[in-house]
């Protein structure tokens, strides 16, 4: 047997490497840290023994504790929904005017709305729901179809020109670019239109695009601008706009409108979270 070296500086045993003249110690851990390090390495073991923990194919290794996160959070979920069973039964035999008016059915559906609506509206509305071009504010007291809670319910149960439910709210707006009228016409009515609002505009406001105005979009949108909800026909006479955000974009619009459409969430959500999300839209300040 090899005589053991011993640092003549430290007095230190080496352990036999050397690098570039410098030697090794073999300095052992203290005892108290490898006691803990076995400690932990019997704890895993007695963890995968005791809690899922190896993974397998099709599943983990389930533990002789029987227990898993997974089955621990249904249970919470189910305690849950057993302690809301009873507001959201209320919630279903109520109509969603009679839920504002009873306090606390009103705050359990207002919140349970807005959650629904983080998931399922602010992607177009916004987190806010303020909306943006194309897609209306709903903080405001301008309504397409209406603000009062039940048209809020009917707009989000059928949705706005979904093809798939026949109920949907449906309008839409002649493209008046293709043949309806003339070029110098659009520009006469776009003229006419922005001066409702007082909008500043390129375009002149003359008497024939007045007249033009009456002639082809009175019948929707009312004398001097004022929209009618039962067509979803928007006013024209403030500053809030869906699409027409100044002078050429009216013009465009009269030309070739566009035409937004929003899903029926009734058959996909179901008729409480409808009323709850209109609950929740309602109270956001624009409800009438």
């Amino acid at each position: 047997m090899a005589l053991k070296e011993i640092d003549e500086i430290s007095g230190t045993e080496t352990t036999g490497h050397e690098w570039d003249g410098i030697k090794e110690l073999n300095t052992p851990l203290p005892r108290w840290w490898l006691y803990t390090f076995y400690a932990t390495i019997v704890w895993a073991v007695g963890y995968c023994i005791a809690y899922p923990a190896v993974p397998l194919v099709g599943e983990a290794t389930r533990g002789v504790l029987g227990w898993s996160s997974r089955a621990d959070l249904d249970k919470t979920l189910d305690a849950a929904q057993a302690a809301q069973a009873g507001m959201i039964e209320r919630i279903a035999a109520t109509d969603v005017s009679d839920i504002i008016a009873d306090a606390e059915m009103e705050r359990f559906a207002r919140s349970a709305g807005a959650s629904l609506f983080k998931v399922n509206c602010s992607q177009c509305h916004g987190s806010g729901a303020a909306g943006s071009i194309g897609y209306p504010n709903l903080n405001d007291d301008e309504w397409l179809w209406g603000g009062a809670p039940e048209a809020i319910y009917t707009t989000i149960s059928h949705g706005v020109r979904f093809a798939d439910d026949e109920n949907a709210r449906f309008s839409e707006m002649p493209a008046f670019g293709a043949g309806l009228l003339e070029r110098e016409q659009i520009f006469e009515v776009a003229g006419y239109v922005a001066s409702l609002s007082g909008m500043e505009s390129v375009y002149p406001v003359t008497e024939e695009g007045a007249q033009l105005f009456a002639d082809n979009c009175a019948s929707c949108h009312g004398t001097g601008g004022t929209g009618m909800q039962d067509v979803g026909a928007p006013p024209l006479n403030n500053a809030i706009a869906l699409y027409a955000e100044n002078a050429d974009a009216i013009v465009a619009q009269v030309t070739a409108p566009r035409h937004g459409v929003m899903p029926a969430w009734q058959a996909k959500l179901g008729d409480v979270a409808v009323k709850e999300l209109a609950v929740y839209v309602h109270g956001l300040g624009g409800g009438q």
